[in-house]
């Protein structure tokens, strides 16, 4: 007895010392030196930007694109965008991957120190945030915003919706915030980590402001911000100009290109190839492409033969399209579809199409600045003539050889000073459609705006022939939000497609 309590405490002893050997100073001698205990900005910035464009341009093909008469997927079941018809398990996707990646921006935001490297990933934080914010309250809008994202680190797991206005209003001062810290701000020493703009804090400003313009036109027209807006845009544009720079060239278009190394490849290279080609091309989209003899199709008119960037395929040698919104029962015939072949250059391997802001947008806000009163100097025609060409070029960098005045003249789309607003307006915007082609939802939320450019109405349109304000919230928040969810509904309106945002009311 006394040998097995004596071997007993034997055994006692020796894991008691094995426990205290493997647990002392445990976390000192199993933490790499060379390693950071938490994640850094540089590792945070490159898969956040990747994940949310993944979540932009797959709701811009599938939504934006079917809703603003670019494509018409062809069927005759309920629930299909092109007849504004949608269910409300659309809104699911996009509203749960942006407010996640939400999260991973706000992470780059935290755990960037405060040196001059650390606050360039700062400001790029907050330039993304306000990004993100508005392309989730311009889609769905009043949402959660000044308390959204704090479950871990407040326990707020049921966040207030908050009001559009206040919304915008805290991006513009997150923009001025971003635009003072990037000025002489240095660029980021580890270029990887920044897959749009390789570290150029100079450029990510442009961008910043870039954005903040977009926004401030959006609510220009506001009776009770819009004097505001419009001083501020004065000042971007006209007299302070120095102090908030833009993004300049169509090189300095912000886009996170698709280099198909490492975790840069297009999201709609996740499409299978017989989806990809199945929604045939709308005709609104392609008819004025074919009329114009534009070259971001293959028309041999200039030079000689362009490449067809745009990757549409012809119908019995020419472009044609699908009318939308045809009724049920019609059954119109596919013809011109954006292509999918083995081993050629598509929309779905292109490296441009992460396209976020195109330098041709500053040129038509310009332009519509002008004929609005907003700006006091400068062409509007000028600005109209350069954006045409920024959007061209951005698909086809060649195009260099022709003058656009002989281009808008041969096409019949010249500018008419003579013309009334609204048509002055339809012309930028036209223009404007073509140069956010692929830009997630910006060709709905501007149409929305404007009414501009003005599309056929075909006869199986749902929603009372209206173009849709807004998608609904999830499902899902009804359940898990159901207060705030309630009082968001009270303040803006029935959560219904028909509701619309602040910023569409007077």
């Amino acid at each position: 007895m006394k040998r097995i309590i004596y071997k007993l405490s034997m055994v006692a002893a020796l894991i008691s010392l094995i426990a205290t050997s493997c647990t002392k100073d445990f976390e000192e001698t199993n933490t790499d030196p060379n390693a950071s205990p938490t994640a850094l900005p540089q590792q945070l910035l490159p898969p956040a930007l990747v994940s949310t464009m993944t979540y932009m341009q797959l709701r811009n093909r599938n939504f934006n694109n079917e809703l603003m008469q670019v494509t018409v997927e062809q069927s005759d079941a309920e629930g299909k965008v092109f007849r504004y018809d949608f269910r409300s398990n659309w809104a699911d996707y996009l509203y749960n991957g942006l407010y996640t990646e939400l999260t991973n921006f706000k992470d780059v935001y935290k755990y960037a120190g405060n040196d001059k490297d650390s606050m360039t990933y700062k400001a790029i934080s907050h330039i993304c945030q306000s990004w993100i914010y508005s392309v989730l309250t311009d889609t769905y809008g009043d949402i959660p915003y000044f308390k959204s994202n704090l479950a871990k680190e407040e326990g707020i797991y049921e966040p207030a919706f908050d009001r559009q206005k206040d919304i915008y209003l805290d991006i513009f001062k997150r923009l001025e915030e971003a635009n003072t810290t990037l000025t002489g701000a240095i660029n980021l020493i580890q270029t990887s980590a920044d897959p749009v703009y390789n570290g150029n804090a100079a450029l990510w400003r442009k961008f910043g402001n870039s954005l903040y313009l977009r926004l401030l036109l959006r609510v220009a027209h506001k009776t009770d911000v819009g004097a505001q807006a419009q001083a501020k845009i004065k000042e971007i544009l006209e007299t302070k100009t120095s102090t908030y720079p833009l993004i300049a060239n169509v090189n300095e278009s912000t886009v996170l290109k698709w280099t198909g190394a490492g975790p840069y490849v297009s999201p709609l290279m996740s499409v299978r190839a017989q989806d990809f080609t199945a929604p045939g091309v709308a005709s609104f989209f392609i008819d004025h492409l074919q009329a114009w003899n534009d070259p971001r199709i293959d028309i041999p008119t200039w030079g000689g033969g362009t490449v067809n960037r745009f990757r549409i395929a012809a119908y019995q040698g020419v472009f044609a399209g699908i009318p939308s919104g045809y009724a049920v029962g019609e059954n119109p015939i596919k013809k011109s579809y954006f292509y999918s072949t083995t081993g050629a250059a598509t929309l779905m391997n292109d490296p441009m199409t992460g396209l976020i802001f195109p330098y041709a947008e500053i040129k038509f806000i310009k332009a519509e600045c002008i004929v609005k009163g907003y700006i006091s100097t400068g062409s509007a025609e000028t600005e109209y003539n350069n954006g045409v060409l920024a959007g061209i070029q951005y698909w086809v960098p060649a195009w260099t050889t022709v003058p656009v005045a002989d281009y808008l003249i041969a096409a019949d789309i010249q500018w008419n000073d003579a013309g009334t607003l609204d048509q002055k307006m339809e012309a930028i915007h036209l223009q404007k459609y073509y140069a956010l082609f692929l830009v997630d939802m910006q060709q709905w939320f501007e149409y929305r705006r404007t009414g501009h450019p003005v599309l056929p109405k075909g006869a199986g349109l749902r929603n009372n022939g209206v173009m849709p304000a807004r998608m609904t919230y999830p499902v899902y928040v009804q359940s898990t939000n159901p207060t705030n969810y309630k009082l968001a509904v009270a303040a803006q309106g029935p959560d219904a497609i028909s509701t619309q945002v602040w910023w569409q009311r007077p």
